[in-house]
This record gives C-alpha cells, structure tokens and sequence, in this order.
C-alpha cells in the first residue's frame, strides 16, 4: 500500500461550485467524486472532483461524508487516512437557478458541434441575426460556429447563404446543461464513481 505525506491540510477551501480538477494530468492523482447532499455530482462538465487533499481536508473538518476510498492511505504524525474516491457534502449546495451566458455553457448547449454543419473543432460563436442588422448577444441569437462556417456567413442572414440551424437557439435550463454535461465525461473514471455518475439512468432488463 502506498504512503503519501498531507502537505498543506490548511490549504484554502475548495470552492463547492467551480473548484473542480480539470486538469487531465490531474486525474491521476487520486481525485474525489463531490456528490451533492443528495448524491448526485456537482457537476457533470467538468465532473466534480476534487484533488485528494482537498477531499482530507473537508473530511477532516466534518463538511463531507465519505462513501468510498482508494486503497492508498495518507499519513500525518498522528492520524493515518485512505484516500477518498467519492464524498458526499453533508450541507446541500442548491443549484444555481440561471445558467450563465458563457462561451463555455454555450458550446454545451449546442454539444460542442457547429449548428450549420454539425462540425466539431474550430468552434466560436456567431450571432443568427448578425449585430449589423440589429441582432443582439443573447442565448436566443447566438449559436456555437465553425470558424469555416462563420466566415462564409458574414452579415449575412441564413437565408442569403442557404444555412440552416441545427436547432433553435434559446436558455437552456441548468438541468438540461448538467444532462448534456453527462455526454462527455473525462478520459479516466474510477470504478468506485460509476454507480452515482449514472444512478438514475434507466436500468436494462
């Protein structure tokens, strides 16, 4: 069993809503699956995960529950921990109730694909009714572009240039964006997660 050292268990709070391990290199450093105080993750995209000494920290400090460990342990002079794999928050953190109007919740809106051609990759964001002509940035006028497809539109409208959308622009619902969020998870997932990733995925006969 392998032995790491607590380096910092007085490091700064995470951050319950964002403060997630986004790095893929990350990812190998034993990180803990965050579940809400009803068990379902944060977050989706990026998955809620913390680095593992946040999870020891919040343990220590009575903020979490833990559901399941690594078989790797941590040590301090006077405690020794198995790291955690999946905790639970023991206050419930409500969702936000608006989704913010970023580039980044607008490329999951529209699952990362050019909503003319269907492309991935390349991607910006070009608005429907161009500012030009009086179009306005907003969820119901701006869609996720490729660069190829933004160029050849221009200010013009999708009529002059024969496009057509994917689907209607509009305010996703936080709900639907963590659903979406569920199309891609990371590179790595650990056993010990999958069964709060996708609890309340309809079970095969």
């Amino acid at each position: 069993m392998s032995l790491l050292t607590v380096s910092d268990i007085s490091a700064s709070e995470p951050d319950f809503r964002s403060e997630f391990v986004r790095d893929p290199a990350g990812l190998r450093h034993f990180p803990a699956l965050v579940l809400n105080a009803d068990y379902r993750p944060l977050s989706y995209y990026p998955l809620s995960l913390w680095p593992w000494q946040d999870a020891v920290k919040a343990a220590f400090l009575d903020r979490v529950t833990i559901v399941s460990e690594y078989e790797e342990v941590v040590r301090s002079p006077s405690i020794e921990i198995r790291i955690p794999s999946v905790v639970v928050l023991k206050d419930y953190v409500r969702p936000q109730k608006e989704v913010a109007f970023t580039r980044f919740n607008l490329f999951l809106r529209d699952e990362f694909r050019c909503q003319y051609c269907g492309a991935r990759g390349d991607l910006t964001f070009d608005h429907v009714v161009p500012r030009a002509r009086g179009g306005i940035t907003s969820w119901q006028n701006v869609v996720a572009a490729c660069g190829r497809c933004n160029l050849k539109k221009g200010s013009r409208s999708l009529k002059q240039v024969g496009f057509t959308l994917r689907r209607a622009p509009r305010r996703p619902a936080t709900g639907e964006l963590m659903n979406l969020g569920r199309k891609f998870p990371p590179n790595h997932l650990h056993e010990s997660w999958m069964d709060y990733l996708y609890w309340d995925a309809e079970l095969e006969a």
